[in-house]
């Protein structure tokens, strides 16, 4: 083929992924987002978070999002695109003119590569980051607002370790009564704290709450079987809110970039189930980006051999073969988590087993031979007509 026609076929190949890509990309996000927009709303409603805050939160959950639908909207994108050449016989026409489905793979893989920079950028750094500005964010828009979030004979459990409950709370004033308080911020000794009343006191330069507490008393439990009781005329209760994330053992893997997670994997004395999740979370954030790949070797075959069962059906199989790749996922984090395989076997199963699946998808869709899977219906319905006739058949 000269390299004109060549460049001609390649660049109408990948018109024709980018524009359902696209499309794939903004509606898969869009459902995502869609189960954070109550709790995000309620921030505005309940607590007073201005929208601005609102907006930077849903910013910040992006790669979170963007990490898990680009590959998804890259496997939708070559369903709907190669199911519509072939519904229109342009698979047809290409093969007549000497070009065989090994000669329109370079688009796709050009495509995947993109898709898998773009993934791995955001694994790397955008993902890390937005975890913990998001973090940062929430935490500073409540807590300036903390006595907006109080409300009468609720309990309140929006400060970390802490369980606040109130009878009566005076907006204007900010005066409480009928105060209950459970504190674990000190797992080993934790307290309960009654007062008849009491005053909310913030500072939001310092980010910081206190709760002055006037007559009441503490019970608290001491090594799991002493009890101390110690009663009180006035009691300050400070809340601190300037909260630092350094990377340190206890930290969320998911909230630490490549280098935090290397580099906690090698901290002496980390116990083996938390090294395991940091081991999961590193090999995942490989992996995953790779399903790039994985998703065009299986997304070719199954669009051209779906070309007559319109968009309706492309979605449907992109959205069962997405389930089934984090069905594995999931059972290869679990057999992960429970060290019955090592957490790079555990996050590489999915991708081996789906290469394997579109190299044989594959083979077959180059052969011109019908894959099992789509002559199913065919077979049920002609099995269900023969059985009818039979039924309706005089004896």
């Amino acid at each position: 083929m000269p390299d004109a026609m060549k460049k001609t076929l390649y660049l109408y190949i990948l018109k024709e992924i980018s524009v359902p890509f696209l499309l794939g990309f903004a509606v898969f996000t869009f459902v995502l987002l869609m189960g954070r927009f109550m709790k995000l709303a309620d921030l505005v409603i309940a607590k007073g978070v201005p929208v601005s805050d609102v907006a930077r939160l849903l910013l910040y959950m992006l790669p979170s999002f963007s990490f898990i639908t680009i590959p998804m909207a890259f496997l939708l994108a070559l369903l709907l695109a190669f199911g519509r050449l072939s519904a229109d016989n342009e698979i047809t026409a290409l093969k007549s003119g000497g070009i065989s489905l090994y000669g329109i793979l370079t688009p796709v893989f050009f495509f995947a590569f993109v898709a898998y920079i773009a993934t791995s950028i955001i694994t790397v750094y955008a993902l890390p980051w937005g975890n913990t500005a998001f973090k940062s964010l929430l935490y500073n828009a409540i807590n300036v607002r903390v006595n907006i979030s109080l409300k009468d004979q609720v309990f309140n459990d929006d400060f970390p370790g802490l369980v606040i409950y109130v009878a009566r709370y005076d907006e204007t004033s900010h005066n409480i009564s009928g105060v209950l308080i459970y504190d674990e911020r000190n797992t080993e000794e934790p307290s309960t704290i009654f007062a008849r009343r009491g005053m909310i006191m913030t500072d939001p330069g310092k980010k910081a709450l206190r709760l002055r507490l006037i007559d009441g008393g503490i019970h608290r439990m001491q090594r799991k079987s002493d009890y101390q009781l110690m009663e009180f005329d006035s009691y300050d209760l400070s809340i601190n809110f300037d909260q630092k994330y350094k990377i340190v053992p206890t930290v969320n893997e998911l909230d630490m970039t490549f280098k935090e997670l290397r580099h906690a994997m090698g901290i002496p004395g980390v116990t083996p189930n938390i090294l395991r999740d940091y081991r999961l979370e590193f090999h995942r954030r490989l992996a995953f980006p790779f399903a790039c790949f994985v998703f065009a070797l299986i997304g070719v075959p199954l669009g051209l051999q779906n070309r007559r069962s319109g968009k309706s059906s492309g979605f449907s199989i992109c959205l069962a073969v997405l389930l089934t790749y984090y069905i594995v996922l999931s059972i290869g984090k679990t057999l992960g988590q429970n060290a019955i395989v090592a957490p790079v076997i555990a996050m590489w199963l999915p991708n081996l087993l789906f290469i394997s699946l579109g190299i044989y998808l594959f083979k077959k869709t180059a052969g011109e031979q019908r894959i099992i899977l789509f002559e199913l219906p065919k077979q049920i319905i002609d099995w269900a007509q023969s059985r009818f006739v039979t039924w309706r058949k005089p004896q």
